[in-house]
This record gives structure tokens, sequence and C-alpha cells, in this order.
């Protein structure tokens, strides 16, 4: 990974403190009602459906194998205090898709290709937290070398007591080497515009 705040994405106060030197954002979206469409964004979530939607190519390079050991992130408290730290244990538990697709699992490794700046931008990522939660499902990735920040996005179904469904989409980042740093501002737009991509990929947009 290239930063050490894994899991911060999963912080309450990730707006209001995020890890020192990043700047955070947050979006979010109802995108349907009912238990039928939060059980299919979870699935479209979890098979980089919404990445697909927003004109990403995903290219995943690397799942862990059965008897691989699954790297656990740092958990915080509703308040943003850590109560666990990483470790590595429990065995990856394989899920599917109704239809056989396999699910994301923590570990999974990927390269995003997309079309940025005038060039094609190839973006590594590490699955590094699977948020499995009775009314809130989704995972995290983190940037591996090689892509243009730093930093972690998530991307969470949430189904409410009314039985809204919506996504979050949360983010900390800075620019990952001096390169990126020269245009920092078309960067963060790029992000503000992918955000809003991402939310309109489960709206149906």
């Amino acid at each position: 990974m290239t930063y050490g705040a894994v899991g911060a994405t999963q912080a309450s106060d990730l707006m209001t403190y995020p890890p020192e030197g990043f700047t955070p954002a947050e979006s979010r979206s109802r995108i349907g009602h009912g238990d039928q469409r939060f059980e299919t964004a979870v699935v479209q979530a979890l098979t980089w459906q919404i990445q697909e939607r927003s004109g990403i190519q995903v290219h995943v390079e690397d799942t862990p194998v059965e008897d691989e050991v699954r790297y656990n992130p740092v958990t915080f408290d509703e308040h943003g205090v850590p109560i666990a730290p990483a470790y590595i244990g429990t065995p990856r538990v394989e899920k599917y898709a109704p239809d056989g697709t396999p699910l994301l699992t923590a570990g999974t490794t990927a390269t995003l290709t997309m079309h940025a700046f005038g060039q094609t931008v190839h973006a590594p990522v590490r699955v590094v937290a699977i948020i499995d939660e009775p009314d809130r499902k989704g995972f995290a990735y983190g940037t591996l070398e090689g892509h243009p920040v730093s930093g972690e996005e998530s991307f969470v179904v949430e189904r409410t007591a009314d039985g809204s469904v919506w996504l979050q989409v949360r983010q900390f980042s800075q620019p990952a080497s001096r390169k990126w740093q020269f245009v920092a501002p078309l960067v963060r737009r790029q992000q503000r515009a992918m955000a809003e991509k991402y939310l309109g990929a489960l709206r149906g947009d």
C-alpha cells in the first residue's frame, strides 16, 4: 500500500479529521427502495459494476487463494477511535452472486484503467476491507505503487429504516508523486466527476 491509514474510510469523523496530509471527500445518493433493490445494489457493488458502469476498465490481477488468510484493517468505533489493530487472520470466505459470479474479497488486487487528462491512466489498487453488516455492505480499496494518488476509496450500499437504499462513496487522498502534485487541482476535479459517475452508475443515470 502507498499510505498508512488503511481502513480509515470507515471512520465516522473522516471528513473532520482525515489522516494527516490527506484531503477527504464524501458523496451520497439515494438509489432506490426496498430489500430487493438493496440486495441487487450490493451485488453490483461487489462485482466492480460501479466502476465498469462509470467507464473504467477493471482488470483483476490477483485474488487470494482458498488457503490464504485475510488481511483485516484497523477498525474504528463510531467516533473514529481505533478499537482494534490491523492483523492477519481468519480464512477467506468465498461468496458468490446469485448467478455464480464471485464477489470481491479482501486482498484482491486490480488495475483500473480510465481516460483522464487527455491520456490513459492505469491505477493499481488492492481491496483492503469488505463491509458486511445487515444494512451496510460494500468494500474499500487502497492505492498501490503506480496509482496517480495515494489513499483509499470506499463504496457502501446502505439500507435505512424506511427502506430507502443509498450509495455512499468516501475517499481520502493526496497526489502520489511530484508529477501529480503539479496537476493536483485537475486531479481533484476528476475525482469529483468520478464520484458523480459512481453514484449515477447505481441510480441508473
